[in-house]
């Protein structure tokens, strides 16, 4: 069980409530991970600043949650997976085929969506020490340098989020409860 509190617009430290409570209000309830950032507020402005820098990046929508779920995936964040299938399915309109295979670590049936995948896991595999061949074939599959980097953009988004869950046993929300997910050991 986690130490941690799980924070609502009115038990929030003063500097996370407005945070807290813009969420509530755009999605009906507050996520458990906002919920548990609150415990730092900083820490959460921090993650909502990145998720609002990285839906300005060149990706389209279900680009940019390829590359959340690939992270979410790589780094085994059961509350991250479960948000954003939900998120890719429902707001982004990413095929099931897609979602499901980046879930599963099975190939995506769209190449170039499949390239963005596997730079995305190698670039939390290697920690960012991607050059050469990965690149190369990331480049080769229609991306850019800029997207390169923008990928580095939501690996750091995901990386603070799924950290965060792991540390505070972040418990998926219900509302995300039809798209939960088990981590592999």
């Amino acid at each position: 069980m986690s130490e941690f509190t799980l924070h609502t617009p009115d038990s929030a430290p003063e500097a996370a409530r407005a945070i807290l409570q813009g969420a509530k209000k755009q999605t009906g309830f507050v996520p458990n991970l906002y919920a548990n950032l609150a415990n730092a507020p900083a820490a959460l402005e921090a993650y909502v600043g990145l998720g609002a820098q990285f839906d300005k990046t060149s990706f389209n929508p279900v680009e940019r949650q390829v590359v959340l779920l690939a992270v979410s995936v790589e780094n085994g964040c059961e509350f991250c997976v479960a948000a954003h299938s939900m998120i890719a399915r429902k707001i982004a309109k990413a095929p099931d085929a897609v979602v499901d295979a980046l879930r599963n670590r099975t190939s995506l049936p769209d190449p170039r969506l499949q390239a963005l995948a596997v730079f995305t896991r190698t670039m939390v595999k290697e920690r960012g020490w991607v050059t050469g061949a990965p690149l190369e074939a990331f480049i080769k599959a229609g991306f850019t340098h800029q997207q390169a980097l923008e990928v580095v953009l939501g690996v750091t988004m995901k990386t603070l989020s799924n950290y965060a869950n792991h540390l505070t046993e972040t418990q998926t929300n219900v509302e995300f409860s039809s798209e939960a997910w088990k981590r592999q050991a």
